[in-house]
Order: structure tokens, then C-alpha cells, then sequence
């Protein structure tokens, strides 16, 4: 696949059968890494608001974000999403992705599903691209408390006006609301669970959750700090819900500057000794 073209800022590409729309700010990729942002069951490019910008500065890096299919101005996705609709992206989209990126490495930042999809490609794909994860929200396993937001999700969009206002920013909000809320409420979901792609993880990982997280508990953090053989740090912060960047975002920006600043400075030793 032809690398896209990083000058343009945003553009569309293909991936996964679905032509996908991206952003990207900061320097063109160089010998350095590309941070590649995955967004949320909900989200998409123009969610992310300021963060991508903002963290280009503070890395001084390259960052790049895309749409998923069924999100912001991406294609629709196909309907219903299989209950492992994550392992999928992770294994058959995000792939795609990083090939048409173009780059020599990069970092991947997820948040909620992002988070899941970024570990689940550094635990089951072979990738020496990937140096680094910066997980936000992450859930590798179902918990009561998440399904039942996820059901009062179902009735906030059914009644309330949550459906005109994801129409703001997904070109089709019932497949992006559909796919996502329909698949986490199968009752086969309750079972869900790929923990096991921590114990494949050999690259440096920092997680972030809030203490008032409503989707998921500490537990999440707790799985990749035992399980992961590669170095962990952690941030967990008061008054933080599910969306750190947002409730916290200049802890949450320090965190991850000097988690990225570190990878570079193990990057250029390790050139230096080779």
C-alpha cells in the first residue's frame, strides 16, 4: 500500500475493505515514531478536539489519528458487530493502517476500545514498528457496572437527543452507536474476555484510568501490571471519569510526554550502542 500523503493533514484511505478518514499533525514522519491515536467505541477524529495538536507539541512527534468504519466520516460499518469486533480491527484493519502510514515505528495511544484494539495488536500481531503503548481507559474483560452504563446508553439514545448530537460528528450515528452499544449488550459479551493478549506484550506500556471511571474498575490496570513482562507505569487520577484526556488533560499530557520522551532517549541509546 502507497504511504498517504502526511502534508495534506487529513485525507482518506483504505483499510479493512473500508475507505477510513485520517488526520495527522506535527513534522512529517522521519526517523522517529508516529504516535497513532485510536479513539473510543464512540468517538472518531473530530472527538479527539485539541488533544492530537496539543500532543504533537508536547511530543514534539508525529501524530496521527483515524476513523474508524461506522465513525465520524468513515465508511458505515457492517452490522451487527461480532462480539470480537475488537480482535478484528486489531488483526485484519489496524495493520492496513500502519502500512499506509508509512512510518519506520510508532507508538500506539487508545482510549476505552482504542486501548483494547492497541494491546490486543501488541499482543497478537508481530509488529517491531511498534515500540510503546499508552492505554487510556482500557477493558480487557466485561464488568457489571460497564454493561449496565452501556445498557443506560441504550436508553439515553432512544430517548433523549444523544442521537442529534453524535449526528454532529458520525456521518451515520445509528451504525456508529448500533455497532458499538448492540455488540456490548449481546448476552454472549458477558463472556468476553482477552486478558491473555497482556501476557504477549514486550514493549513498554503506560496505562491511565480515572478512580470514577463508569465503565471499568482498577481491576483493568491491575490485570496489565501482574501479567505484562514488559515495563508498566500507571496513572490513576482523582476526579476522573472514563475519558482522562479530557477530565485530566494536563496530567494526563505530562504522563504521556515524559512516557514518550523516555522511548525516544531508549531509542537513540540503543542506536548508539549498535
Amino acid at each position: 500500500m502507497t504511504a498517504l500523503d502526511w502534508k495534506t493533514g487529513s485525507g482518506r484511505l483504505t483499510a479493512g475493505g473500508k475507505t477510513l478518514e485520517w488526520a495527522a499533525w506535527g513534522p512529517e514522519p522521519k526517523d522517529g515514531p508516529v504516535i497513532v491515536m485510536l479513539h473510543e467505541g464512540l468517538g472518531c477524529v473530530a472527538l479527539w478536539r485539541n488533544f492530537p495538536e496539543a500532543l504533537s507539541k508536547a511530543t514534539g512527534l508525529p501524530v496521527f489519528a483515524f476513523s474508524r468504519a461506522g465513525y465520524g466520516q468513515s465508511d458505515p460499518a457492517d452490522l451487527p458487530r461480532p462480539v470480537d469486533y475488537m480482535s478484528r480491527e486489531a488483526t485484519g484493519v489496524l495493520p492496513e493502517v500502519l502500512n499506509a502510514i508509512g512510518a519506520g515505528q510508532f507508538i500506539l495511544l487508545g482510549h476505552s476500545d482504542g486501548a483494547t484494539i492497541a494491546a490486543e495488536y501488541a499482543g497478537r500481531v508481530e509488529d517491531f514498528r511498534v515500540r510503546g503503548l499508552i492505554l487510556m481507559a482500557p477493558h480487557f474483560f466485561t464488568e457489571p457496572m460497564g454493561l449496565a452504563e452501556i445498557a443506560d446508553a441504550k436508553v439515553a439514545y432512544e430517548s433523549t437527543d444523544l442521537r442529534t448530537k453524535m449526528g454532529k460528528y458520525h456521518a451515520n450515528p445509528d451504525n456508529a452507536f448500533r455497532g458499538w452499544n448492540d455488540a456490548w449488550l449481546n448476552p454472549a459479551f458477558q463472556d468476553w474476555d482477552v486478558s491473555e493478549v497482556i501476557d504477549y506484550l514486550r514493549i513498554p506500556t503506560l496505562v491511565i484510568q480515572g478512580e470514577m471511571d463508569q465503565y471499568g474498575t482498577l481491576a483493568q490496570v491491575e490485570e496489565v501490571e501482574t501479567r505484562s513482562y514488559a515495563p508498566v507505569d500507571t496513572l490513576v487520577l482523582a476526579e476522573c471519569r472514563h475519558a482522562p484526556h479530557q477530565d485530566q488533560p494536563e496530567q494526563v499530557m505530562a504522563a504521556v510526554a515524559e512516557f514518550v520522551a523516555r522511548l525516544v532517549r531508549i531509542e537513540a541509546a540503543e542506536v548508539e550502542t549498535a
